[in-house]
């Protein structure tokens, strides 16, 4: 029997192959930015806020490096002079230098910001998360935020000063105590959403105790709220302490604050303006660096705010 010859398919050459066209690039590439200047391109509104501020903080810090004096030097034969090469500022009408004064009052302007900020947080968070996730004590615990609340924040600061001496640890509890209720209705807020979320209802079904769900589950989810929430409660201390001062209601006038310059300058405003311009310059700068910074945080730590994934 002849065996049958298997006969192969001839080879294709390169001419019988057809080329596929390269399809064009419907999306460009993805460039990631990395670094300082990624950052900067990112989030231009916090990398300027936090330049700004963070630049308040080392003149703070710096003071007494950067060219200043006494700044409760008392010169009466040099009262009212005009902004000089000698001085900078100008010198108010007990002889003292305006410039050093100014300097050294950033530190009681940034103290009272960021320490009203994180007692505010922390004392308003804990009272939020247990209102928010402990339905018997939401009653009680936010009819009285809401009372507090009911008085505007400035007048409920100088309501408690009133019953204080001024200093420096008065005003910063004062003015914790008028923004707290606005930060535990915020946290309130975020927590009653966030209990309602099937991870926490199968913590609950687990039989996961209520501490450890509200430390786990609640408090993470409220950090981004609370911390963005901190940046406007500074700038709103800062300006709620240079109010009290200019009223004479907040720190002692020996000690050197913006708010006190400005009370002191206010009678000799229209012939000796650069007394009151120049610390109002120093707390409109630094009130809008902690603006920046909070509006910069939204957006970066907001996914829908988000410009760029």
């Amino acid at each position: 029997m002849a065996s049958a010859t298997v006969l192969s398919p001839p080879a294709a050459t390169q001419q019988d192959v057809a080329a596929a066209t390269p399809m064009p690039d419907v999306m460009p590439p993805v460039r990631p930015r990395k670094g300082l200047l990624g950052f900067i391109r990112r989030h231009p509104t916090m990398a300027i806020g936090a330049f700004l501020l963070l630049l308040m903080v080392l003149v703070a810090i710096f003071a007494p490096l950067l060219w200043t004096v006494d700044p409760t030097a008392l010169a009466p034969a040099r009262r009212t002079r005009e902004p000089s090469a000698m001085y900078w500022f100008g010198t108010d009408m007990l002889g003292r230098d305006v410039y050093s004064r100014v300097l050294y009052g950033a530190r009681v302007s940034l103290i009272v910001g960021f320490s009203v900020a994180i007692l505010a947080s922390v004392v308003g968070l804990a009272i939020g998360m247990v209102a928010g996730y402990i339905r018997m004590a939401d009653a009680i615990i936010m009819r009285v935020m809401d009372g507090l609340m009911s008085i505007p924040p400035i007048l409920l600061a100088i309501a408690l000063m009133a019953l204080t001496r001024g200093s420096v640890q008065n005003v910063i509890i004062a003015i914790t105590i008028a923004e707290i209720p606005r930060v535990s209705r915020l946290v309130r807020g975020v927590v009653l959403s966030l209990r309602e979320q099937p991870y926490v209802e199968a913590a609950v079904a687990a039989g996961t105790r209520t501490p450890a769900i509200i430390w786990r589950h609640i408090l993470p989810n409220t950090l981004a709220p609370i911390t963005v929430q901190a940046t406007y409660i500074c700038a709103a201390a800062m300006i709620t302490e240079a109010i009290l001062s200019f009223i004479g209601a907040g720190t002692p006038p020996i000690i050197p604050s913006w708010g006190n310059i400005m009370a002191e300058g206010r009678a000799l405003w229209q012939v000796k303006p650069y007394i009151v311009f120049f610390p109002a310059v120093f707390l409109s700068i630094t009130v809008l660096a902690v603006n920046l910074l909070g509006d910069g945080l939204r957006d970066a730590l907001d996914p829908r705010m988000a410009k760029r994934i």
